[in-house]
């Protein structure tokens, strides 16, 4: 990817810009934010974080946003999630301009996901794209087999359910009022798992040799960070199963600056 990008100015006039919004002080987005700029500076886009204040009205969000849309420098705007309760994050999302939504939340971006195939126009999220990039890295076939996905937010959940559609997968999406869920799970030869519940899976959940994605970000009773997958009790049956951090994580952020790379590329080969 470093090495696509260094052409970028050659060919191009300038690299990939990325405009981070970062509202408020939470810990966790904090820490998310540093890692897309480290991210950003191993590759090569150029990035700028602007950092609002908690008490930042959702007038000033939207006027930001609006003043970053028309931005000709700017390729690419993330808002991190979550925002203040205060601001409507559906209002957020629709005011990013569709052709610079990194983060492929825009409804017009989801409206293309869910057409027959994914395109050049639509922008795949990140965390998604990263859960079937994983599952080929590890040679896992997909066409054909048994996938469940338990969660069904519009961030991970219904897109990654529609990625596996795409890949030939049969596809259960099961959530917290699922009836029986141990009997569905039982049955996956892929488990996504992103219902944010602390090791809510457990070992006699899954079938052996299953491929388990953990999704999860969590705090076990200890207030170790881990997943949404018991590990110890589900790795020894999983063919391959993530680990929680260092596993879904990482490979979001490396998805999300492909994902501003396609952004550049969209906007530079039209001009």
């Amino acid at each position: 990817m470093a090495e696509q990008v260094a052409t970028f100015p050659a060919k191009y006039g300038r690299a990939p810009q990325l405009t981070v919004i970062l509202v408020g002080e939470d810990p966790a987005s904090q820490t998310y934010v540093r890692n897309k700029a480290k991210a950003c500076e191993v590759v090569g886009i150029d990035n700028t974080t602007l950092r609002m204040s908690a008490d930042t009205t959702e007038e000033e969000l939207l006027a930001t946003i609006d003043r970053l849309n028309k931005d000709e420098s700017v390729d690419g705007i993330l808002v991190q999630l979550p925002v203040p309760k205060h601001i409507s994050e559906v209002k957020v999302i629709e005011a990013i301009a569709k052709e610079k939504d990194v983060d492929g939340f825009h409804p017009l971006n989801t409206a293309a996901l869910w057409q027959k195939k994914p395109n050049s126009s639509c922008v795949v999220p990140c965390t998604p794209k990263g859960c079937i990039r994983l599952l080929d890295a590890a040679g896992v076939e997909i066409a054909g087999k048994n996938a469940v996905v338990i969660g069904r937010s519009q961030i991970v959940g219904l897109p990654a359910a529609k990625l596996l559609l795409d890949r030939n997968a049969t596809v259960s999406i099961c959530h917290s009022r699922t009836s029986n869920l141990a009997e569905m799970t039982r049955q996956a030869d892929i488990l996504i798992v992103a219902i944010g519940k602390a090791k809510f899976v457990t070992g006699d959940m899954v079938k052996e040799g299953a491929a388990v994605i953990d999704v999860g970000m969590d705090r076990d009773e200890n207030g170790a960070l881990c997943g949404d997958v018991d590990f110890a009790s589900v790795e020894p049956k999983a063919s391959v199963i993530t680990p929680v951090p260092g596993g879904v994580g990482p490979m979001t952020i490396c998805c999300l600056m492909e994902n501003t790379i396609q952004c550049f590329l969209n906007k530079v080969q039209k001009a």
